[in-house]
């Protein structure tokens, strides 16, 4: 990835503080613009771009600044509301438009907010594209180019790609009956799941679906599997399903309040899917993806190659390897066959059918399972690229990996959309591992320039 994306997009889209840095009214306006003016260059004269935000006290106001900036450029706007990530890419594809756009800051806590933009195909922008975006906002044609009469742009607001959205997650999975806990984070997902789940015939218990602008992932949601977990115990329902902010995440709790992440789920979608025909040649997995999960697909004889952190990245490498499924620790799931991004609601639903017909118990995922001791650590920093290039900290590294030798691993990286240092570690020795995360973690906190 190139230094000039940093700068601006991180691994999903821009994101910051509503009204503040990068994630201003301003900005989002010149973003608008930016956008149209490279998909018109590259082949897509007076583009239709869909936009759909999430529940964000701060997304009205980003929204009414996009749009502007998008019809300034002469797009032809199709207005979604509240809608999550994955039925913005469904609408990108029903309506053909040539992009689309997502106000939303997915997991993060209300206060922040951001823009992810989607290609034709309602995928995730390159590398490439969002540095086309980045270098256009700096170019002066853009000031310069700015459509009058009626080659301005319009806004049309469509009501029934919610529906439509929901028509297809019901078609998709079939009848489920259990009585089981929702958390949809008080995000996108509130609106659209008692409604999905009806359909469905469940009478699922739902959690964190009263959205008030401000209450967005707090203390629900995946970042906080704690509250769907006692939801479950406490009604002794079978399992639970949580969703981030704006859908495009799932994680799962079983009847004992336990976590299924997102490498139980690959393990047991990818047994279904090979069942079915549709896996490709294997699995796509992040470099944060436990070891037991290449032991468990390797058992069930399937390929498993892993790629950076990043949805996108996963994407890009299932396209290379001709793999029909990927997806992260984190919830992130890409269901080649059915979608091009991930889509919690989705996923969630594919999960439970493969588990019907597996004929899996879902208490026994995790104990059968076997994950490896894991441990991640977020440590705050105020510079990123220097921290990770500190002399302290590669010392460090060198050491932990010669401790850990071939019986776990060690990974160090910056968050793409926050001011953190992530250190993972993982090693059958839980002792050990719980030593090297304090030994490198403190490298990384102690960190001073002026040691340098």
């Amino acid at each position: 990835m190139s230094k000039a994306v940093r700068c601006l997009f991180g691994t999903d889209g821009v994101r910051d503080v509503a009204n503040r840095g990068t994630m201003t009214p301003e900005m989002a306006l010149r973003l608008g613009r930016a956008f149209v003016f490279c998909l018109t260059e590259a082949g897509s004269p007076r583009p239709s771009v869909v936009v759909g935000r999430d529940t964000r006290r701060s997304g009205p106001m980003l929204e009414a600044a996009l749009v502007a900036g998008l019809t300034s450029a002469g797009a032809e706007v199709t207005l979604v509301d509240v809608l999550p990530t994955p039925g913005v890419s469904f609408a990108v594809g029903k309506i053909g438009a040539a992009g689309g756009a997502v106000i939303s800051a997915s997991h993060n806590p209300a206060e922040y907010n951001g823009i992810k933009f989607l290609d034709g195909q309602g995928g995730k922008l390159s590398d490439a594209q969002e540095l086309a975006i980045e270098e256009t906002l700096g170019d002066a044609l853009l000031d310069d180019w700015r459509p009058t009469g009626g080659s301005v742009g319009s806004v049309v607001r469509d009501g029934a790609v919610a529906d439509a959205y929901l028509d297809r997650l019901a078609e998709f999975s079939g009848i489920v009956k259990e009585a089981f806990v929702v958390d949809c984070a008080h995000g996108a997902a509130s609106a659209l799941v008692p409604r999905l789940f009806e359909r469905l015939g469940s009478s699922a218990h739902l959690i964190g679906a009263s959205p008030d602008g401000l209450n967005i992932n707090e203390g629900v949601g995946v970042m906080h599997m704690e509250s769907l977990s006692t939801a479950v115990r406490t009604r002794r329902a079978p399992f639970g399903i949580a969703y981030d902010g704006d859908a495009d995440r799932v994680l799962f709790c079983d009847g004992q309040g336990r976590l299924l992440d997102g490498d139980i789920m690959l393990w047991v979608l990818a047994r279904w899917m090979a069942r079915r025909g549709d896996l490709g040649r294997g699995v796509v997995a992040t470099v944060m993806s436990n070891m037991a999960l290449e032991e468990r697909l390797g058992e069930a004889g399937i390929p498993l190659v892993r790629c950076p952190v990043g949805d996108r990245y996963v994407l890009e490498a299932m396209r290379e390897n001709t793999m029909g499924l990927g997806g992260e620790q984190s919830g992130h799931v890409i269901l080649g066959p059915w979608v091009g991004t991930g889509d919690g609601l989705l996923t969630g639903l594919a999960f439970l059918r493969a588990c019907r017909e597996l004929n899996e118990e879902i208490d026994s995922l995790v104990d059968r399972f076997g994950r490896y001791p894991q441990l991640l650590r977020n440590i705050a920093v105020s510079d990123k690229k220097n921290v990770l290039q500190s002399v302290a900290l590669r010392e460090a590294l060198a050491s932990a990996e010669a401790r850990l030798g071939e019986w776990g691993r060690i990974f160090v990286r910056a968050s793409g959309t926050e001011p953190l240092v992530r250190v993972l570690v993982e090693a059958k020795d839980a002792l050990l591992m719980e030593e090297l995360v304090e030994e490198v973690s403190s490298a990384i906190s102690e960190w001073r320039p002026s040691k340098e």
